[in-house]
């Protein structure tokens, strides 16, 4: 029997949401690291990963806070493309860099996202355990409005 061939890789939006325990790394912590950014190591979903490996330099990130507040803080943006993950022996895992591009004026709590009919096909309300998701720019600029944040005035650094 013929083998499967591998899955096609999601392709960029521009946008996606990233996921961190800020008793882990937070925001703050992120913000700290400056122009050199971060590496967002220690992933191990494919599904993850892969987002990871779609994106490109400058797309943008909702930095988003998982168990401890579970709301969006900030925006970040990808420095650096996909490459292998340092926290990581076997080839397969890997991250891209980011770094922070502002705060979220307004914190953006998963209840109000669950709430918004407008993201009820957000992966932030269908795919909760999934670290790295896909954003679209309709919901983007949703959490943005949201958040108190004029999408149309943000760039990457």
């Amino acid at each position: 029997m013929a083998k499967k061939p591998p899955a096609p890789l999601p392709v960029s939006t521009g946008f996606w949401l990233l996921k961190s325990e800020p008793d882990v790394f937070s925001w703050e912590m992120l913000k700290a690291k400056g122009k050199a950014g971060e590496e967002w190591s220690g992933v191990r979903n494919y599904l993850a990963r892969n987002n990871m490996r779609a994106m490109r330099l400058g797309d943008l990130g909702f930095f988003y806070h998982s168990n401890i507040g579970l709301e969006i803080v900030g925006i970040c943006s990808v420095c650096k493309l996909s490459h292998p993950d340092s926290t990581s022996e076997d080839p397969i895992w890997d991250c891209v860099d980011v770094e922070a591009v502002c705060d979220m004026p307004k914190p953006v709590k998963l209840i109000d996202v669950k709430a918004n009919e407008k993201l009820a096909r957000m992966s932030l309300v269908t795919s909760m355990r999934l670290s790295v998701q896909p954003v679209t720019k309709d919901e983007w600029a949703e959490v943005c409005r949201m958040g108190s944040l004029d999408p149309k005035k943000l760039k990457a650094k």
